[in-house]
């Protein structure tokens, strides 16, 4: 009896996550909620592009809810270094997004360019990401309940057939870094487009997705405990959209700036826990997320991989002008 309790709840939880799914995606499209936001900032502010001396390459992968079928899955590639034009320092990177979430495949991929300038110990940018965003909806896997009153069946506003389109997205951002402490304040899909998806070029149905802006504020710190070898390193995060919010902080312990670990909250979610390692130009980490809400009943937790690799450049220049992040320092 409890078996068959557990798989009905499953189930039921499941219709809702699809059709919270489909409501996100008509109504305001989100950014996924990532656990490493300390050690992947580019995904959210373009305004960090150039941070470090370094060509940066950043991996990152988040299976939500895993026990849930059509949960969100969300892969991200970010590659970023500085550059240097007629005595202006910049930075210039690409970032790639795939992310599957109920019926809804989207994929966006940007350019980001940030101006970056010398104020006290620290570097203040101002960044912009111009892209493209993609979103497809496979209509014809659709299966609406017909024995309740809850359901439409036939709901003209959910396409039956697969439907895509493609329109122009924006981010924008400002970020300081500080020896010792960081920030950043950034705006996605700052430009609200509307996706008009149809099922061919040629068809005369078209359904309309709208996506809201996000707005992102971070911040985080390195302190270093005296005469030991161990470092606590806070980071917080808040997000706001289309009238819906969200907060998540996360506290790390690093040892010999080798190994992590870590605990994190994000507000009435998940409670996460991190664990890491820094190695000679790469960081390799892994972040489970254990939910506090309701959807508890019907999945054990999301995970989250992290991994991200630096290319020093000219070595020549590696003690001019010196700089490094205090997320993976």
């Amino acid at each position: 009896m409890t078996i068959k309790l557990f798989n009905i709840i499953r189930r039921l939880l499941a219709v809702a996550v699809m059709t919270a799914c489909v409501t996100l995606g008509a109504m305001a499209q989100t950014d996924a909620a990532m656990s490493h936001f300390w050690a992947g900032q580019g995904y959210y502010n373009p305004a960090v592009a150039g941070e470090l001396s370094a060509i940066r390459m950043i991996l990152g992968s988040r299976m939500q809810w895993v026990d849930i079928k059509h949960a969100p899955m969300t892969f991200y590639l970010t590659v970023d270094m500085p550059y240097k034009l007629l005595e202006q320092r910049f930075g210039v990177g690409v970032k790639a997004e795939f992310e599957r979430m109920g019926l809804f495949t989207n994929t966006r991929i940007g350019a980001q360019i940030a101006w970056r300038k010398k104020i006290g110990k620290g570097y203040a940018s101002i960044g912009i990401q111009p892209g493209i965003f993609s979103q497809t909806f496979r209509g014809a896997e659709r299966r609406i309940p017909e024995d309740d009153d809850y359901h439409q069946s036939n709901d003209p506003a959910i396409p039956n057939m697969d439907v895509s389109g493609t329109v122009f997205d924006a981010n924008v951002g400002v970020y300081y870094s500080h020896p010792r402490f960081w920030a950043g304040l950034s705006v996605t899909h700052v430009t609200s487009p509307h996706i008009e998806m149809k099922s061919s070029r040629e068809a005369v149905d078209v359904y309309e997705f709208k996506t809201s802006p996000g707005y992102y504020f971070m911040a985080g710190g390195n302190i270093p405990i005296n005469n030991t070898l161990f470092e606590v390193q806070p980071s917080g995060m808040f997000a706001y959209t289309q009238n819906f919010w969200t907060a998540q902080i996360a506290a790390r312990l690093r040892y010999n700036r080798l190994l992590n670990i870590g605990v994190g909250y994000r507000y009435q979610d998940a409670v996460t826990a991190f664990v890491g390692i820094n190695l000679k130009d790469a960081y390799i980490g892994y972040a489970y997320d254990y939910p506090v809400s309701a959807i508890s009943k019907a999945t054990f937790g999301s995970h989250e991989v992290f991994v991200t690799y630096n290319v020093k450049l000219d070595p020549k220049e590696k003690n001019k002008n010196k700089q490094k992040s205090v997320r993976l320092m």
